[in-house]
């Protein structure tokens, strides 16, 4: 993971490359010398914030009939339902 640090006026004139570089690591803004926000791609900030993704989305995104999902059969027999 690499780190990557940038002033406001850098980040400003040149989003693309700070968007290049948070996929490799965070990217540090800086105001005036001091680092004032942190730019992380939206893996490392799931990652972090403890967020996991619903089956919904995951079956919504572009491309997804195209991967394979290999499934071991089943033996065993379905039971009837039990009603109390």
């Amino acid at each position: 993971m690499s780190v990557t640090t940038l002033t406001s006026r850098e980040f400003n004139q040149d989003s693309g490359r700070a968007k290049k570089a948070a996929e490799k690591g965070p990217v540090f803004i800086t105001d005036r010398g001091r680092p004032s926000h942190v730019l992380l791609s939206i893996d490392e900030y799931k990652r972090l914030a403890g967020t996991r993704s619903k089956i919904a989305d995951a079956l919504a995104m572009p491309g997804i009939a195209d991967i394979d999902l290999p499934l071991a059969e089943r033996h065993d027999r379905p039971r009837g339902a039990e009603f109390d």
